[in-house]
């Protein structure tokens, strides 16, 4: 099980797991293509860069991007690791580890592997702990 690397955050231990498990729920929402799930995890007007990739504003944008995004691929396998999480002026900040392997629709078809790390920024909201900022930051793409 993954667990979140504590750093000073005056966060209560329910907070963290509660960020922790947005974080999971990510990986989770898109390898079962449980899309209410993944746009539950955003706030509706989440700033998202992906880098080369795109960019995109609100829930609904990046939602959308990512069904269409999988919609060709087989099975995935997003997992997510070494989950730091801190409060800063402006909210609660964390950085996970992301290794995503997407592998082909058809026998024969490429496989695909994406490896880097997640700066994001959480809110809390009326539905708990939303995304409300995230930058991903590729170290591998294959």
């Amino acid at each position: 099980m993954n667990q979140a690397v504590r750093v000073g955050t005056g966060l209560s231990a329910q907070d963290e797991r509660a960020i922790s498990a947005i974080l999971i729920a990510y990986a989770t929402g898109i390898d079962q293509r449980d899309w209410l799930l993944f746009h539950s995890l955003f706030t509706f007007d989440c700033e998202i860069d992906y880098g080369g990739f795109g960019k995109w504003h609100g829930a609904t944008a990046i939602t959308e991007y990512m069904k269409q995004a999988h919609a060709n691929v087989g099975p995935t396998l997003h997992r997510i690791s070494n989950i730091e999480i801190h409060s800063a002026n402006d909210g609660v900040l964390t950085r996970s580890y992301v290794d995503a392997l997407l592998t082909p629709l058809n026998e024969g078809g490429p496989t695909h592997r994406g490896i880097g790390y997640y700066d994001d920024q959480f809110a809390r909201t009326g539905s708990g702990w939303q995304i409300a900022r995230r930058q991903f930051h590729a170290v591998l793409l294959e």
